[in-house]
């Protein structure tokens, strides 16, 4: 059911990522106005929903370069989230200096690489 519903996650975010962005930012920054979010940015969110989707499907047998790029962003922000928060916006945001970050967003980010890591097991089981 869990690789249902992230599987599900994951196409919504390749069709229609802005809405999620939108989220993110509302609940992430102090000043999401002041966001100005790249065209990249939308590209970005579209990968990692194809990442999801693709390794849930797959496998990760099948799947092991698409696994291992899962596993080690995983664990990145799982133990060090500040550097991915950082290159993260560097790449997805014209302003990133500007932006301020709420204080539990680097727990959130932790939080980020365990779902990550468990995009990675659950590719592994058979359903």
């Amino acid at each position: 059911m869990l690789r249902k519903l992230l599987v599900a996650f994951g196409i919504v975010e390749i069709i229609k990522p802005r809405p999620i962005i939108d989220a993110c930012e509302r609940i992430g920054l102090e000043n999401p106005d002041e966001a100005r979010l790249r065209p990249l940015g939308n590209v970005l969110a579209r990968l990692e929903g194809l990442l999801f989707v693709w390794v849930l499907v797959r496998g990760r047998e099948r799947s092991p370069l698409t696994s291992s790029a899962l596993t080690l962003a995983g664990l990145v922000a799982a133990v060090y989230p500040r550097p991915l928060i950082r290159l993260s916006q560097a790449f997805a945001y014209d302003n990133p200096e500007e932006l301020r970050l709420r204080s539990w967003v680097e727990p959130a980010a932790r939080l980020l690489g365990i779902l990550y890591l468990l995009v990675v097991y659950l590719s592994s089981r058979e359903e």
